[in-house]
């Protein structure tokens, strides 16, 4: 390893004054750090101008060409000279920088561009001519004439040119082209009524990579049309709207459904008084919103505005104005927490469209399937153990037996071949058909229709007027316990359950140790736990709303929830992870045989119960298959 000197010796060096063009390279090394960077700040030039419609051209990712025009008011043919100018803007006038209602103000842009490209602007104002002026490597130029429409093209070409070095700090052309179409993307949700257009010249004619045109009506609806335009149109069915206030700052936008995450933070899109930016108070406060809803390892979609007076927050943080700082941070992240999670519960039991249709592709035959082979083995979630009472919808216990299970069937009116038919059904793969009860006719009017069966002790199949619903019961059921231990805590805390006879449970001196300092913690969820000689603690209290559980089982889990949370979280989420996985050993189990009753009662609780379209995983509790998809899986349409 080469040992650096970075003390001076040696004569004192003498203190001297820099060059413009020395100035402008290194001030052009934070403004513009790749070709997207060039990209955004003459975007913004345009949209701050009152374009209409702005033009990007590229080419080879931005480094050979760089062209952004406009239909905005124009610059003057004596202002051009004074617009390469660094710290000159007509954003501002400097006596206020915290009053700041544009997206540039810092005036350093252009000169900038200059200082490492080849660099010419043409412009004309209405009513006026049109001019142009090149800068080549800080050298500004003379103001020349030229045809021009109303408005102002900027060209960059060559950019590093003046910094050679810099270029080979760039990434591929295919991932520079990516970072321009990700940067107009943004720019683009930003000004739902602004036509953009991206075109990519390399190797000649431009082709058109990504166009939206300006949207119409008012400003929710510009804004649901763009953003269905540009993240997707999955996005926009799949998301919620959200409008919230919270002393003067206003949030607005779309938030995507539990169950529409993403396996990265890729589609995650925050705005500050119209400006994208990429701040990590603002994704944490996001992550927070979502953390019970999701798994660590999935991200949510959302698009979010928050907009306030331009006092409260400093977008003069960095010369890339992607950070912003609040003047009250609490108040914009409790925003944030509390308008998602409002928005998300008052969604209820909604979940993904785009489950159903990753569900009719699973129908597809699979390669190589023995079709004619033995029936496959389904693992339960939790194998072993007794199953107890359900609880949680009236106490409803399992069937005694399989005749139990199935003692609606009629006498065969023949007197012969039941039996056998009997005796075949109990053979078969797992698979009850329930009678219909008088009291759930009306069932297939509610949004999860009538239990129809259950297939395999953990599917339950209910029918609603026009298809059919598919719900994991244990899933759903783990999420309603979830949900009514979360109430409770917060309401009184969740009640304890004495046992008669404390259960002890050996532990490791690390994890009883880890236990014995969140015991208080754990008492307000209803688990009562005391020191017992060596390495093991009594349980004296479960929580009275799990019923019968395995009570090592259970202090387990609450160890793997504190090992995987630490101290990084909230205190409140971290009781919330803990409840979590308290939930799971009061759930109806995989394996577990429901009655009609019982499976109607689930679902008309999942109904009322908010977040119940997912598990406390984020994994989707039902699936919704419209008459019409069911009908497209037999061709008949």
């Amino acid at each position: 390893m080469t040992q650096h000197d970075h003390n001076m010796t040696g004569a004192r060096p003498a203190i001297r004054q820099l060059d413009e063009g020395a100035i402008n390279r290194i001030a052009a090394g934070e403004v513009v750090e790749r070709p997207a960077s060039a990209v955004k700040e003459l975007v913004e030039n345009a949209i701050d101008a009152g374009a209409r419609r702005i033009v990007v051209t590229i080419a080879d990712g931005g480094k050979t060409l760089i062209r952004v025009g406009d239909d905005g008011c124009g610059i003057p043919a004596e202002e051009l000279p004074l617009a390469l100018a660094r710290h000159a803007t007509s954003k501002i006038d400097g006596s206020d920088l915290l009053n700041i209602h544009s997206f540039g103000f810092r005036g350093e842009a252009l000169a900038s561009m200059g200082a490492v490209g080849r660099l010419r602007i043409q412009s004309r104002p209405e009513g006026a001519e049109g001019s142009e002026i090149e800068v080549r490597g800080g050298l500004i130029g003379e103001i020349r004439p030229c045809s021009h429409y109303h408005g102002t093209t900027v060209e960059l070409r060559d950019i590093f040119h003046a910094t050679p070095a810099r270029l080979k700090f760039l990434r591929s052309d295919r991932a520079e082209t990516q970072a321009v179409t990700d940067s107009v993307k943004r720019l683009a949700m930003a000004a739902p009524f602004v036509t953009f257009v991206l075109r990519d010249a390399t190797g000649g004619e431009p082709r058109e990579t990504f166009r939206v045109d300006a949207e119409t009506g008012d400003l929710f609806d510009a804004l649901g049309a763009r953003l269905g335009a540009v993240i997707g149109r999955d996005f926009r069915d799949n998301a919620i709207p959200i409008d919230a206030e919270r002393e003067g700052i206003v949030m607005t936008g779309l938030a995507g459904l539990p169950t529409y995450s993403r396996g990265a933070a890729v589609s995650q899109f925050l705005f500050v008084n119209g400006r994208p930016v990429r701040d990590r108070m603002l994704t944490g406060a996001l992550k927070a919103a979502y953390h019970d809803l999701l798994s660590r390892d999935r991200h949510p979609a959302a698009a979010l505005f928050l907009d306030c007076e331009p006092a409260q927050v400093d977008v003069n943080v960095h010369p890339a104005k992607t950070e912003v700082r609040f003047r009250e941070p609490g108040i914009a992240r409790g925003l944030i927490v509390s308008g998602l999670r409002q928005a998300l519960a008052e969604a209820g039991h909604r979940s993904a469209t785009t489950v159903a249709g990753a569900t009719l592709g699973a129908f597809r035959p699979e390669d190589g399937a023995d079709v004619g082979g033995e029936a496959r083995v389904y693992r339960m979630d939790r194998p072993g153990g007794r199953y107890g009472a359900w609880n949680g919808f009236g106490g409803y216990p399992a069937p005694a037996s399989v005749e139990a299970a199935r003692g609606f069937m009629a006498p065969d009116p023949g007197g012969a071949g039941f039996a056998d038919g009997a005796a075949l059904f109990e053979q078969a793969p797992a698979g009850r058909v329930e009678p219909e009860m008088p009291e759930a006719a009306g069932f297939e009017d509610a949004p999860l229709g009538a239990a129809r069966a259950q297939l395999h002790e953990n599917w339950i199949v209910a029918q609603t007027r026009d298809g059919i619903v598919i719900v994991d019961q244990h899933a759903a059921h783990e999420r309603l316990v979830y949900e009514r231990l979360k109430t409770r805590m917060r309401d009184n805390g969740v009640p304890g359950q004495a046992l008669l006879i404390p259960e002890i449970v050996e532990l490791t001196p690390s994890d009883r140790a880890m236990l014995l300092e969140r015991a208080e913690d754990l008492a307000a969820l209803g688990l009562v736990i005391e020191p017992f000689g060596g390495s093991a603690v009594a349980v004296r209290e479960t929580p009275a709303d799990l019923g019968e559980v395995d009570a090592g089982a259970m202090l387990r889990d609450v160890l793997d929830e504190l090992s995987d949370a630490g101290d990084s979280g909230l205190v409140q989420a971290r009781l919330d992870a803990i409840l979590s996985r308290m939930a799971c050993h009061g759930s109806v189990r995989s394996g577990r045989r429901m009655r009609a009753e019982e499976m109607n009662a689930l679902l008309r609780e999942m109904e009322r119960t908010p977040h119940s379209g997912q598990c406390n995983h984020g994994r989707p509790t039902f699936v919704t298959l419209s008459l019409h998809d069911i009908e497209r899986l037999f061709g008949r349409r």
